[in-house]
């Protein structure tokens, strides 16, 4: 044990590492000074950019506990893409004007860095009782973050819908679990692919109770509904965050059943996944285009966005799965950066509505192009991050002869171009109703630059990052 401690780089060393991070911020909460502070936020800062960079010297390849625990290449990359995400959304929290954040900020980053401890240990969880303490973890933390601003009229409402349908998810997850430990007598994954062999029709049942669970987890229809209230009631800076990093975990978590667990039975879930990627696809999309506040068509748009991931699940293999890893990561600097716009707008405007936008590219050039870079992106425009992502699914699809999922998803995509663009006239076409310039905080500022540095990078330059997917992603098969 005294390995793990002195050495953050051996298994369990990030988790045992940011359990000590989260005892450092609970210690600053209890004994801070009386006036109101952010140093737990910068401290929380140091420690998440810290561990991101420590994570580069993990060694993948180790396991512990019987195999229950295990370090491969994908929990590496998950583990990497959940601290930096965490690290950005963190940053922009210290540009927030409310108090809130300064009187009680080791409780938020108390929170966050536990919920992202359990995203951790999810990463390479190999066993299902394991694998469901990690997934709770992980989502505890988030119904409280949701209505951290209690003053706000929608928080409680927000937190309280995303707290019961989140309960509904888990109790259906468990449900689910107790079938397959039934039939196989095991709580081990390695016992799925077996009992799926011969035919089991109660690990069967299992399995697709647990894709209910996680479809809740990950907004894809019919398990969205608590999206859209839940983004537009908590603060921006954690729903760009929320948006994110618990979706990339519960697609760890698919990976891990569907198709490492499962084997060379995955095939067998391909009708069901592919009905549900149209169905979230479609839905998605023609769900945003009405909406009037940018918050809710962004989660919308988030919803569609999720049916392009689970049509790289539906091709099995391992392009499909390297292009979601490809497209998550996409997916974290374009989807984080336009939240983080957002914020900005609705700090200075005090309104998420779309009139908010009115000439912002005459009162503050850099963030309306920011903002735009990111829109472009999500809408998969040539030669963004986004264009790759969407291009490179579609290219496994085929590559499986799935010519009708990947006709639906291509149009889909210029349905999703009109509120994308619809948000961009009025940056640049309409006339600001408000000449003043929006003043940002400069970490806020820091943040949505760093997210669009990634989004242009990885346009101009794909291949390192397809490279790393790929690694991660070969391991699966």
């Amino acid at each position: 044990m005294n390995g793990f401690v002195l050495n953050p780089t051996a298994p369990l060393g990030l988790e045992i590492s940011l359990g000590a991070l989260m005892f450092v911020v609970l210690m600053m909460g209890i004994f801070r000074p009386a006036t109101p502070n952010r140093m737990t936020g910068w401290v929380t800062l140091i420690g998440l950019v810290a561990l991101f960079g420590i994570s580069f010297a993990v060694t993948p390849g180790t396991s512990l506990f019987g195999g229950s625990y295990q370090v491969d290449a994908l929990a590496v990359f998950a583990k990497r893409l959940f601290l930096a995400s965490a690290a950005i959304s963190v940053l922009a929290t210290l540009g927030m004007p409310s108090d809130t954040f300064a009187r009680r900020g080791a409780e938020y980053h108390f929170a966050l860095l536990a919920s992202l401890l359990g995203m951790l240990v999810l990463a390479s969880a190999r066993e299902l009782i394991l694998l469901f303490v990690a997934f709770e973890l992980m989502s505890i933390p988030l119904y409280f973050l949701t209505g951290f601003l209690k003053r706000e009229d929608t928080a409680g409402e927000g937190a309280l819908k995303f707290f019961l349908v989140g309960s509904v998810s888990s109790a259906i997850l468990l449900y689910g679990m107790s079938f397959i430990f039934g039939a196989t007598g095991t709580t081990n994954m390695s016992a799925i692919a077996i009992a799926m062999g011969a035919g089991n029709v109660f690990v069967r049942l299992g399995l697709v109770l647990m894709l209910a669970g996680v479809g809740f987890k990950i907004a894809a229809v019919p398990f969205h509904m608590w999206v859209p209230d839940t983004y537009e009631a908590a603060s921006t800076p954690f729903v760009a965050w929320l948006s994110v990093a618990p979706k990339a975990a519960g697609f760890i978590l698919i990976f891990r059943l569907y198709l490492e667990g499962a084997g060379s039975t995955a095939l067998l879930w391909v009708p069901l996944v592919s009905a549900m990627a149209g169905l979230t696809i479609v839905a998605g999309n023609l769900m945003a285009i009405p909406q009037k506040n940018v918050k809710r068509m962004l989660a919308y748009s988030g919803v569609a966005h999720i049916g392009y991931m689970l049509m790289g699940f539906a091709a099995v293999s391992a392009s499909g799965t390297g292009m979601i890893l490809f497209y998550l990561v996409a997916y974290l600097f374009g989807n984080m950066g336009a939240f983080l716009c957002v914020q900005a707008v609705g700090t200075a405007e005090r309104s998420d509505n779309m009139d908010a936008y009115k000439g912002l590219a005459q009162r503050s050039p850099v963030l309306a192009l920011s903002l735009l870079v990111f829109l472009l992106s999500l809408g998969g425009i040539p030669f963004v991050a986004g264009f790759w992502a969407k291009l490179f699914i579609f290219r496994a699809v085929i590559d499986q002869h799935m010519y009708a999922l990947a006709l639906l998803g291509a149009t889909a995509t210029i349905v999703a171009l009109y509120y994308y663009l619809v948000l961009s006239s009025r940056m640049y076409i309409d006339k600001p109703d408000n000449p003043q310039p929006v003043a940002i905080a400069a970490p806020l500022m820091v943040a949505i630059l760093i997210c669009a540095i990634g989004v242009v990078v990885m346009g101009a330059y794909p291949e390192p990052w397809v490279r790393a997917v790929m690694d991660a992603a070969n391991g699966l098969f």
